[in-house]
């Protein structure tokens, strides 16, 4: 009898949810945002549906020039003496992925930087040579926008492109470091947790080690959402805050998000969120495997994801060369979201540990 009247509040609840689901899908969409001095051609490229990667692709090629005219400081390192390239590859799983590297033109690099989510330009005109990919589903890769069925599939893809540079004979002596920001810094863990002797280090950026609780749905409706996510697995139904607000402490940065036209702005698509909460969770129980030399940066005021872990990240590690750096008064977004003065601090930190792990390896 139990069971079963636990099986009918199940089945209202989920009812429920469904029903509120309809009637918010029902309503009037919003108005696309309007952008200043953009004509009505470029508009309607902008106010494309983006699932799909070409017109994701489409949209970054024509707002790329009012992109790269913001008034942001990662925009305005120098290009001089940068060798940039972009390609498209399709992989194993026969998706076409968009990656992009930047090297320095007069020198040789000091190391190999590899992407899993965060800044280029600065640090290749330090003398690195970067590499970064869209994942599937993100940027200009192909797959539904925003949408991860396995969060091991899309490491796996990352590991994929990563190990065919890395073999390339021009670079194979050089170290090589995985940068992760964010949800890169879960993928960067993941990559090293399948291939503990394969990097020479990460440095993790607010890594994705556990989603801050004010972020995550209440628990009853947390359970509602993973017994939809097999229903339903990329409709767009979790509830989230306003990423922007959450994540970038100056309001002059914040104001700029918008502009980064082919991000990924709706609510989290089902699969997605429960892909996102099955693998922090995962990460938080193995923190003591991390055993490559690590740099950990994180805001103290970060409520997207949860400081308290990479601190937990720090002391748990097997690491025997380990760094955590926590800055006062910052949030989330430690390289795109804060003052200048923070950013240029935080990315000094990045330099010098680089340059440090470097050249030790090196000799």
């Amino acid at each position: 009898m139990a069971l079963k009247s636990s099986n009918l509040l199940r089945s209202h609840l989920f009812y429920g949810f469904l029903l509120k689901w309809r009637r918010e899908k029902s309503r009037v969409m919003a108005k696309p945002l309007k952008f200043k001095g953009v004509d009505e051609e470029l508009q309607k490229i902008l106010d494309a549906n983006m699932d799909e990667a070409p017109a994701r692709r489409r949209a970054r090629e024509a707002f790329k020039h009012i992109q790269l005219g913001l008034d942001h400081i990662l925009f305005k390192t120098p290009l001089d003496g940068l060798k940039m390239k972009e390609s498209y590859e399709v992989n194993s799983r026969g998706l076409e992925i968009f990656s992009k590297s930047w090297l320095p033109q007069t020198s040789y690099p000091k190391a190999m930087v590899f992407f899993c989510h965060g800044i280029a330009r600065k640090l290749a005109s330090c003398g690195y040579g970067v590499f970064a990919m869209d994942y599937p589903g993100f940027g200009l890769s192909e797959g539904l926008h925003g949408y991860i069925h396995r969060f091991d599939w899309l490491v796996d893809d990352v590991i994929e492109q990563y190990t065919k540079i890395k073999e390339n004979p021009e670079f194979r002596t050089l170290p090589c470091y995985l940068f992760g920001e964010s949800l890169g810094g879960a993928v960067a863990l993941k990559m090293h947790l399948k291939q503990p002797n394969a990097w020479s280090g990460a440095c993790l950026v607010a890594p994705m080690c556990k989603i801050a609780d004010d972020m995550v749905p209440p628990w009853i409706l947390k359970q509602i959402l993973i017994g939809v996510a097999n229903i339903l697995p990329k409709q767009k139904l979790v509830p989230q805050k306003d990423l922007a607000e959450a994540a970038f402490r100056d309001i002059k940065k914040r104001e700029l998000t918008p502009y980064n036209v082919i991000a990924y702005k709706d609510k989290p698509r089902l699969r997605t969120a429960v892909e996102m909460l099955r693998t922090t969770a995962e990460i938080e129980q193995h923190l003591e495997k991390v055993s490559l030399p690590i740099l950990i940066l994180h805001g103290e005021n970060d409520i997207v994801t949860d400081p308290a872990v990479s601190k937990a990240l720090y002391e748990k590690a097997s690491s025997s060369d380990k760094n955590i750096i926590i800055y006062k008064d910052a949030g989330h977004s430690l390289l795109e979201g804060e003052p200048d003065d923070m950013i240029n601090r935080v990315f000094s930190d990045i330099i010098s540990w680089l340059d440090e792990h470097s050249s030790n390896t090196a000799g």
